[in-house]
This record gives C-alpha cells, structure tokens and sequence, in this order.
C-alpha cells in the first residue's frame, strides 16, 4: 500500500502564516521530542524524526514552500523537492549533517548527543521561556530561569555503574560501540549502534542505585538570563552550556561538550498600547471641546508622562506621531516612534447648561437637533391636562 505523505505544517504543527524563526523553533522541538537517542528501539518515534527533516527541509526554503503551498506534494515531487527522495528511507545521520546550521554543531553532535565530524561529543540543547512586559522590552531585563536537565549522576561518576564496580567492555562489539550488518544478500555491509551496549561499548553488569544504570539524572536548575532591550515575541537568548551533557555512550561516560539552552520570550499584551515592529500604537481619548478648540493632552507613554498638542478642528481617527517614543531597536538600540491616535468622545450625559449652550450653538448652524427628552413629571402633567 502507498504510503501517503502529512501536511508539512501539520507535521511541525505551525499555522501556514508561521514565519521562519517559528518554523527553525518548532523543528527543533519535535526534533529533539522524537529524536532516536530519547526514544531508543521506537521504530515509530523515527519514522516523525524523519518526517519532521522533511517538513522542515521545504518550509525552511522560500522557493520550495512557494511550490508546496501551491501545488502540494505533487509539485515537490515534479519540481525536484524532497519528495523525490523519501526522508523515511534516509541515514538518520545523512539528516543530522542536513540540519546541523539549526543546532549549532556538525553532525550529530549539533544539538544532539553525540560526536560530531572532528569534534567532541556534545548533548542535547533545551529549550524554555520567560514572559516579560513591555516596559521590560524597553530597558531590557534580568530574569531567573528554571528548568530540568539530565545531569552526570555524582554517584557513579556517569558510569551507570555501582560503586566499587566499573563497567566491562561489550563482549558482542568488542568495546568499539558499533557493528556491521550484512544487507542485501551480503552484497554490501553497513555500521550500526550495537544492541547489546546501545553504542557504549561497555555494558554495565551491576546498576548505579541512583541512576539505575544511565548515569544521568534529572535535576533541576535556577540560572539568571539578561534579556537585552528590542526582542520580539518569539524571538530566543541562547545560553551557551546550560544544556545537556551527551549521553554516555558519545562521552565514554564523561560529561563531554554540554548543548545549550534556549530562552524563548513572550511578551505580554499591554493594556494601553499595541506593538508594531519597534513603533508603538496608543488610543488618545479627546473630548469633542478640546477637538473643536485644541488642547494640550497629557499622555502616560512607557517612558513616562508626554504632552501632545492637539490642533483646532482635530477629527476623529487623526495620528499625531511622538519621535523616539517607541521601542529601541535590538540591533543598534535606536528607538521607534510612539503613534498616538486621537479617539473624540461624545459625553453620553449633559447637565441642563451644557445642553442649552450645545442647542444655541446647533441654532447658530441651522442644524436640526431632537427636541429637549421629557422629565416625568412633564409626562404626567401633560397626561393629566388632556384627560381634564
């Protein structure tokens, strides 16, 4: 039976609209959820870590995405995307080296755990947030963090072995952690993780009764993170060596080269003011008075209090921008626009002088107002005339 191919922004479970600092993030996420090292003999689990690359191979290219939300998979496939070359059938490997730019290392020692082409083994990176507001956003912030991570258990060194023993040298790989494999009727070999020591090339005859044999550890962990004045919403501060050690069998038990961490901020929706790149957007209520005749008005901007000068004859929906009253820019730090929007309001209750004087003005411009509203004892009065 045809296998049939998902929905790549299903797969990564992003909105189509999702731009591509959202679709790096969400790979990421179901990358290292799936990822064979957390899930070892799920058959299953690779089969999504597989259909994740390919997702994101395509939505992470403009041309490609172009193509697939026009034509869909069809397209791909007559276009020469990776439709052409089912990633279910691929080297878990072969996709590591594809995507190593996302986790900052080469092969899979970018942001996984293990060895990379040349380089030491390194763990997984993690990934948390932070909420902040938009005063934050302004001067930037420092705030405290807690996560868990997999640490070195202290207790047998990462070994997963008991005190007072050490583990032996795999018997079925030799102590090499990887063995061949004959496919097609011995035509060609390939090298495999060992399954006697899960790649280790040391199995473990006695359990560490702390780690119960994985030598890793869940702990948690409280770190402070400057966030720098300028992020968006989304955006991510990378903590170099906050995250996990590589699993043991890519640091011969040691703690090796640790991943990162990853601090995802959200900014928090403000009462008064919306956020449009590093400008900002604010209602200005004006009474009908001060539109007519001008006024000076007070407005509290982030910063503090600002006084803008509405014109004679301001009408409803008129912009007045404030220079240098937004946010600073993350790059250079200088500072956007505050855009104020005047909003006239109409007083929905007049005493009787402010009546009178609003109907002398509506005589002086020949306009047909509504006769002045009854009080109720003019109704019972007038009820009680026509009856007599």
């Amino acid at each position: 039976m045809a296998s049939v191919t998902r929905d790549y922004y299903e797969v990564l479970s992003v909105e189509k609209t999702a731009d591509g600092e959202e679709i790096k993030r969400a790979y990421r996420r179901m990358a290292m959820k799936y990822h064979p090292d957390r899930n070892p003999g799920d058959a299953e689990a690779e089969i999504k870590f597989k259909e994740c690359a390919e997702a994101y191979e395509v939505l992470s290219d403009g041309q490609k995405r172009k193509i697939y939300d026009t034509h869909g998979h069809e397209g791909l496939k007559r276009g020469g995307g990776p439709a052409t070359h089912d990633f279910r059938h691929m080297n878990v490997e072969d996709i590591f080296s594809m995507f190593n730019d996302i986790f900052g290392g080469g092969g899979r020692g970018g942001g996984f755990g293990h060895q990379g082409r040349g380089g030491p083994a390194r763990g997984y990176d993690l990934e948390t947030e932070v909420s902040i507001t938009l005063e934050e956003v302004l001067s930037g912030v420092e705030k405290s963090v807690e996560f868990t991570r997999m640490d070195v258990c202290e207790k047998c060194g990462g070994s997963g072995a008991k005190a007072g023993t050490k583990p032996q040298k795999c018997p079925t790989c030799d102590g090499h952690g990887k063995v061949q494999q004959s496919g097609l009727g011995g035509m060609f070999r390939m090298v495999v993780g060992c399954p006697a020591c899960g790649g280790r090339g040391q199995v473990v005859k006695e359990f560490c009764d702390a780690c119960r044999g994985k030598g890793r550890v869940p702990r948690k962990r409280k770190i402070a993170v400057r966030i720098p004045p300028g992020i968006h919403d989304g955006q991510a501060v990378r903590v170099r060596g906050e995250g996990e050690p590589p699993p043991p069998e890519a640091s011969a038990g040691g703690e090796g080269l640790r991943g990162d961490l990853h601090v995802v901020v959200r900014v928090q929706a403000h009462g008064r003011l919306r956020r449009e790149g590093d400008h900002l957007v604010m209602e200005m209520p004006v009474n009908f008075a001060q539109a007519a005749l001008g006024a000076e008005v007070v407005i509290r901007t982030l910063a503090g209090e600002q006084t803008v000068t509405i014109p004679r004859g301001t009408q409803h929906g008129t912009l007045f921008r404030v220079d240098g009253a937004g946010l600073p820019d993350l790059r250079n730090g200088v500072r956007g626009d505050l855009v104020v929007v005047a909003s006239v309001e109409i007083p929905k209750k007049l005493t009787n002088e402010q009546e009178k004087h609003l109907r002398d003005y509506a005589a002086t411009e020949n306009l047909n107002v509504a006769p002045p509203k009854k009080g109720f004892f003019d109704s019972v009065r007038e009820t009680l005339r026509g009856k007599a």
